[in-house]
């Protein structure tokens, strides 16, 4: 047997706070071959970040190691001193973090921060160190290393960020590669091409690898075995081909249920019910028995031993065996998945909520930031986020918006809420056009129309708690008094998934899935006709998306609202979405009805961008040719097609003009291709 590179015995972690102590782990054992590839999944709030800190040492404040041993390579790191661990760090221990923007120093250059780990745990020269970091950054595919050394990280897009802390995790060749979740967010063809890249570097330095992630289409395919947590324990621990095929624990039966794939035609995925554990108390009796509709009195009393050998579960009441897959049809009648009767589909109008007629946004590039805005000085050309958008949106209709980072998705929801101008065009909200709109009308526009911010933190303003953000737009419009708007702010907890007491917590105490929560409720606070959801279930697990999915339609069905759905997630938006608008450098390549658009798309782009999603099982085919390469700037769009250099059936004619829109096989496909 090899000898395990990373075991983990019985580790426990508390993290202190103010007035409680969160028991975040409470009893984890993991062993890792060098090597050897392990996923690590769970909702968010079970442990699965902690894990991965715990390894490292970089608890968050107020959290201790109180037992257990993590022994990297002989070392006990839970007791190693400092110097010790920064010995490790960096070095023969790499850690890819969830946000790369927050990792990285904004002060200092690409080039200086990728070197850095060189400097510090070898014996090279500045000049050495940075000709390997530039070598680094071309093999993690990074666009013109050379010139990419001397930018800071604000001035690279979310892919590129995650690109170079890849390479300031390996730049040192570690025997270890910790990646939290290196995906969230990022869309489709950008997350494929950094998994692709994990995954050859893996294979090219022999390291091992732990892929912590809420993404189970990412596991199903990366990794060689999984564990999934529930409560701050492992629940189940399994090769990645059995725990999809045969999952013996019902928590893992129920995420797995949850998977957007595993919905059914008029029938939300299957959320599950209730809330994880707090943490605040180590629970009586088994985690999940308060969730699993299995649970009987022994699992409320004792708590289940992990047991089985390589597939080993804890859980007194396992799924039958025999029952080889997960069936989104039989977890209807499943009491651990907790689906209500599905809900009867909303009722949709054909009166336009909103329409875009020709929306054009430019923005000027400046010759330098401090250049006045002066008739043409300093100006040096324009960047086209947005290029001759049309639309309609009708009422108690969802409206899809894919597309690759940088396609014009979030400047076309900031245009219809009214954030900012378009530079051509018209947009007519309930048949007004917005741009003749008065002061007082624009407050009452927003009203109507809220905007779903894809960073749900930098949205909140730290210094508020919870209760105080949410009740901000109530008083704002002059809704209710006091107790009718704490009424409303304890509804609003409720519908997103998240205990009353949340009202006197900051935002910063919550998970990033817990802020995503928050942020619908703050749009949904003033009950609005039209949402723009930019991205809001990018860092949900698949639990909690299937209870926003659910509310959404539901709030849908009830009070027809339409919503502008914007998202990397194909799968979400196939469930959701009536009609799908696929963008690309501020164009609409194509739009047509969900089921037409995304299961026979026309234009070559979409049938790339469908290629790159990762589906939830690991015996899945090859889903087609993925996209490669990067889009082109928006700053000096391509002539005639803009997808032409990106494109492997362009010929000269996709050069010379723009591509007319055609609607050629179905009755509201439209698509804009001179080759279909």
């Amino acid at each position: 047997m090899t000898h395990p590179l990373l075991r983990i015995e019985d580790l426990r972690v508390e993290i202190a706070g103010r007035d409680r102590t969160v028991h975040a782990l409470d009893g984890v054992s993991l062993d890792l071959a060098p090597g050897d590839s392990l996923g690590i999944v769970g909702e968010s709030g079970c442990g699965k970040t902690m894990t991965a800190l715990s390894v490292l040492r970089l608890l968050p404040p107020g959290g201790r190691i109180t037992g257990g041993r993590i022994l990297f390579d002989g070392t006990d790191l839970a007791a190693a001193p400092e110097p010790v661990l920064r010995g490790i760090r960096g070095n023969t221990l790499g850690m890819v973090f969830q946000d790369p923007l927050t990792c990285l120093n904004p002060t200092l250059t690409i080039g200086a921060q990728v070197a850095e780990p060189l400097l510090l745990h070898g014996s090279l020269s500045k000049a050495e160190a940075r000709s390997r970091a530039e070598e680094m950054l071309r093999l993690v595919g990074l666009p013109r290393p050379a010139e990419r050394m001397a930018h800071y990280p604000h001035q690279l897009s979310g892919g590129m960020r995650q690109r170079v802390a890849i390479a300031m995790a390996l730049i040192c060749e570690p025997r270890l590669l910790i990646a939290d979740e290196p995906t969230t967010a990022l869309d489709a063809s950008t997350r494929h091409q950094i998994l692709e890249l994990i995954d050859d570097l893996r294979e090219r330095l022999g390291m091992a690898l732990i892929l912590v992630t809420h993404d189970l289409g990412v596991i199903a395919r990366r990794v060689d075995r999984v564990a999934v947590m529930y409560g701050g324990r492992i629940a189940e621990r399994a090769p990645v081909r059995r725990l999809f095929t045969t999952p013996r624990h019902r928590y893992t039966q129920a995420l797995l249920a949850a998977l957007p794939e595993r919905a059914t035609a008029g029938r939300p995925p299957a959320g599950i019910p209730g809330l994880p554990p707090s943490l605040l108390t180590r629970p009586t009796g088994c985690r999940f028995a308060p969730r699993c509709g299995f649970a009987g009195d022994r699992c409320r009393t004792t708590e289940p031993d992990l047991a089985g050998g390589e597939h080993s579960f804890a859980c007194f009441h396992p799924v039958d065996p025999a029952v080889t897959r997960t069936d989104p049809a039989a977890a209807a009648t499943d009491p651990a998945a907790g689906l209500r009767a599905p809900a009867a589909p909303p009722e949709r109008s054909d009166e336009p909520l909103l329409r875009l007629s020709g929306v054009a946004k430019t923005y000027p590039l400046r010759a330098g930031p401090f250049a006045r805005r002066r008739s043409g000085e300093g100006r040096a050309g324009e960047i086209s986020a947005v290029a001759g958008i049309s639309l309609t949106v009708r009422r108690g209709e969802t409206f899809g918006i894919v597309g690759e980072s940088g396609s014009g998705k979030s400047t076309l929801g900031r245009l219809i809420v009214g954030l900012e101008a378009p530079t051509e065009g018209t947009i007519r909200f309930a048949g007004r056009d917005i741009s003749t709109l008065t002061r007082r009308e624009l407050r009452a526009h927003r009203r109507n129309v809220q905007l779903m911010f894809q960073d749900s933190y930098a949205a909140m303003d730290p210094r508020m708690r919870v209760g105080a953000v949410l009740r901000e737009p109530l008083v704002i419009q002059g809704i209710g008094n006091k107790a009718e708007q704490r009424r409303r702010i304890a509804e609003l907890l409720d519908d997103v998934g998240l205990p009353r007491g949340a009202v006197d917590r900051y935002p910063h105490e919550f998970s990033g899935g817990q802020r995503q929560r928050l942020g619908l409720a703050r749009a949904l606070a003033l009950a609005p006709a039209l949402v723009v959801a930019d991205e809001p279930l990018s860092a949900l697990d698949v639990s909690v998306q299937a209870q926003i999915l659910r509310l959404m339609r539901e709030l849908q069905r009830e009070k027809g609202i339409g919503y502008l759905f914007i998202s990397h997630d194909l799968a979400v938006v196939r469930h959701l979405a009536d009609t799908v608008g696929v963008m690309y450098l501020g164009k609409l390549v194509e739009t047509g009805p969900a089921r037409s658009v995304l299961t026979r798309p026309l234009h070559p782009y979409t049938q790339g961008l469908l290629a790159t999603v990762s589906p939830p099982d690991p015996d899945a085919a090859a889903p087609g040719t993925p996209l490669s390469g990067e889009a082109p700037s928006a700053a000096a769009p391509p002539s005639g097609c803009r997808f032409r250099t990106r494109c492997p059936h362009a010929v000269a004619l996709c050069a010379d003009s723009e591509p007319p829109v055609a609607e050629p096989f179905v009755a509201g496909h439209r698509v804009a291709c001179h080759l279909v």
